[in-house]
């Protein structure tokens, strides 16, 4: 009998090692090699913040321009914010079911709710301070939401929402970890922030790289130290995103030596609690925006910034450039093979092969 066990447990073995060996090889078969970019439209913007509403593109841009670009009609709507003679600069996004919120940089900030339906454009939230910056923004569900900005006084100015983007409250200081003196975040992608269910995730830069993680929706929180570049005004982290709970990576580096390759990208595997550097000297240098591959089982990866488009398959640890595009700021996966991507001047969809 124990003979028998064992020669059952030997095949077994056997046949999982062979399947194991096919996955590999299916796997291979389905990465990355090239990528097709189809210009969508081009104009004289700058965009930075983009989000995927089924078959439309909504987007931010500069000179108080946002719209939307259907990719079954190949259609492109803009409108303009008028407000006094303010040139809003649009850099976060989000969206609920049913609106698309905008929220501008700089003082004063202004965040806008856009009906889908009717495009009727309300502010729902002002903030006059010579100091404010806001960042970047997302939602949890329907009802819930947040946004992120540089220190007002000495923490991160977190707006909320518990009532679908009509009223925001500013979170009390007293509430939120102190910020280290020039530790700010970045508007570069609309990526400081990351969403997995309940846990949220925010990333700074500057004097300090660290990650600030909130298990409940924004209620308490924890901060962690990182290995990316930090200690001057533009180092630090510019970009984050989380497969699943448990597997992020974070990017960025000096943004005044883009070419630099080290200590500009970690990965956790523990949903933040620790951070290791990888892909050092490898790939990109300083990086404006990366994303998980949909149905890459968290280890394929696409990052666009000033060097180009790249990608992983290895969790970050080595990188292929696919393209010495440097135009794109922010990227967003349709699905796993399709992405439209944006930045100076340009909106388009790219194909990866």
């Amino acid at each position: 009998m124990r003979k028998i066990m064992l020669f059952f447990g030997a095949v077994v073995l056997f046949m999982s090692f062979k399947t194991l060996k096919n996955s590999d090889k299916a796997n291979i078969g389905n990465w990355f090699s090239t990528v097709q970019i189809d210009t969508l439209f081009k104009d004289k913007i700058s965009i930075r913040a983009i989000s995927i509403d089924k078959n439309k593109v909504w987007y931010g841009g500069d000179n108080s321009r946002f719209g939307s670009y259907d990719l079954d009609k190949n259609q492109k709507f803009e409108e303009h914010i008028y407000r006094d003679t303010l040139k809003l600069e649009f850099r976060s996004i989000a969206q609920t079911s049913n609106d698309v919120f905008l929220l501008s940089v700089g003082n004063p900030a202004l965040l806008y709710q856009v009906s889908k339906k009717t495009q009727k454009v309300k502010l729902v939230y002002k903030e006059i301070n010579s100091k404010v910056f806001y960042d970047s923004m997302q939602f949890w569900n329907d009802k819930e939401g947040i946004a992120i900005g540089d220190p007002t006084e000495d923490t991160f100015s977190i707006i909320v929402t518990r009532d679908g983007g009509e009223t925001w409250t500013k979170l009390l200081s007293d509430k939120l970890p102190t910020n280290a003196t020039g530790e700010s975040a970045f508007a570069a992608s609309n990526t400081n922030i990351v969403i997995k269910g309940n846990d949220t995730w925010l990333v700074s830069g500057g004097k300090k790289a660290r990650v600030f993680y909130s298990p409940d929706k924004a209620k308490t929180w924890k901060v962690i130290d990182t290995p990316i570049t930090q200690g001057k005004s533009m180092t630090g982290i510019f970009t984050a995103d989380f497969f699943d709970e448990k597997n992020g990576f974070i990017a960025g580096g000096d943004y005044e030596l883009p070419d630099k390759k080290s200590d500009n990208k970690a990965v956790t595997i523990d949903g933040g609690k620790t951070w290791k550097l990888v892909g050092q000297e490898q790939g990109f240098g300083y990086a404006s925006c990366v994303q998980y591959v949909p149905g890459g089982e968290g280890k394929e990866l696409v990052c666009v910034g000033a060097s180009g488009i790249y990608y992983s398959t290895d969790n970050g640890a080595s990188w292929v450039q696919l393209s010495p595009e440097p135009k794109f700021f922010t990227i967003r996966f349709i699905n796993k093979n399709t992405a439209i991507a944006a930045g100076y001047n340009i909106m388009a969809k790219l194909n990866f092969k």
